[in-house]
C-alpha cells in the first residue's frame, strides 16, 4: 500500500468512524420528532457481525467488475420527501486494488417503497431497545420502533478524499416483509450520474429500515382546570344530594 492511500485510509477511520457513531446517536432523537420516520442502516452497527465479513460493508458490482463497498446511518421521511445520512465508501478495481475512498452524503429523497414491518428481525438481531448502549452488534434504538423491509432510493455526493466530487442515485433494499420476487437480493446498487457506469450487482451487505411511526406516546392526557371545576353530571348529582 502506498503512503498516499495508507493517509487516505487512516483518514476515513479518523473521520468516517467517529461522524457515524455521532451520527446513529442523535438518529433517535431526531426520529422521534417524526411520526412518519424510518431509521436507515446500511452495513452499519448491529448488522455487522465481526466472523462474517459478508454482512459489512455493503458491496456492488460493475459489468466491468470493479466494485464500490459503502457503510452508513441516518433518518428519512417519505412523508416530507426528506433525508439525512452519510456514510464512507470504497472504490475498488476489478483485481480488489482501492482506487479511492472516502465519505458520501444523501442529498436528495427520491421514493421509498415499504414491504412492512418484520418483528421476528428483533429477536434474530438483537436489537436494542430503550437506553442508548453501544457496541458490535447493538445501536440506540427507539421504544416501539419496528424493522421492516422496503427499497429507498436516494440521491448522494460522493467525497473522495483526493479529487473531484461525484453525484450518484443509490437504491437500497432490505428484503424484509413482503418481498417482491424481483427484489429479494439485499444490497444496494448505484448508477454514477454523467456516464459514471452503473453498478447494479449485488454481491453482500446487511441493510434494515426501522419505522419509527410506532413510537408515539400514549400516555392519558392530564386533568384540566376546566376538569375539576366542571365535573361531569354524574359527579354533579352526587355533590347537590
Amino acid at each position: 500500500m502506498s503512503s498516499q492511500r495508507g493517509f487516505s485510509s487512516r483518514t476515513i477511520a479518523w473521520v468516517g468512524v467517529p461522524m457515524l457513531a455521532l451520527y446513529a446517536a442523535a438518529v433517535p432523537a431526531r426520529a422521534q420528532r417524526s411520526a412518519a420516520g424510518y431509521v436507515l442502516l446500511l452495513a452499519s452497527g448491529f448488522l455487522c457481525d465481526p466472523g462474517d465479513a459478508s454482512t459489512c460493508p455493503a458491496v456492488v458490482k460493475s459489468a466491468r467488475g470493479d466494485s464500490y463497498e459503502m457503510s452508513g446511518a441516518g433518518t428519512f421521511s417519505p412523508e416530507s420527501k426528506s433525508v439525512i445520512a452519510t456514510g464512507t465508501f470504497t472504490h475498488r478495481s476489478a483485481d480488489g486494488n482501492g482506487l479511492e475512498t472516502g465519505i458520501w452524503i444523501a442529498n436528495e429523497f427520491v421514493s421509498y417503497d415499504s414491504y412492512g414491518i418484520a418483528p421476528g428481525e428483533l429477536m434474530q438481531q438483537g436489537l436494542a431497545l430503550g437506553p442508548p448502549l453501544f457496541g458490535p452488534r447493538r445501536m440506540p434504538m427507539l421504544t416501539g420502533s419496528m424493522p421492516g423491509g422496503g427499497l429507498a432510493i436516494f440521491r448522494i455526493r460522493l467525497l473522495p478524499m483526493w479529487g473531484p466530487s461525484k453525484t450518484a442515485v443509490l437504491q437500497v433494499n432490505c428484503a424484509l416483509g413482503k418481498v417482491p420476487e424481483e427484489r429479494r437480493t439485499e444490497g444496494i446498487r448505484l448508477t454514477l450520474e454523467r456516464g459514471g457506469g452503473d453498478f447494479d450487482q449485488e454481491i453482500s451487505g446487511h441493510t434494515m429500515f426501522v419505522s419509527t411511526r410506532l413510537g408515539a406516546s400514549t400516555a392519558p392526557k392530564p386533568a384540566t382546570t376546566d376538569d375539576k371545576t366542571n365535573p361531569p353530571p354524574a359527579q354533579a348529582q352526587q355533590r347537590i344530594e
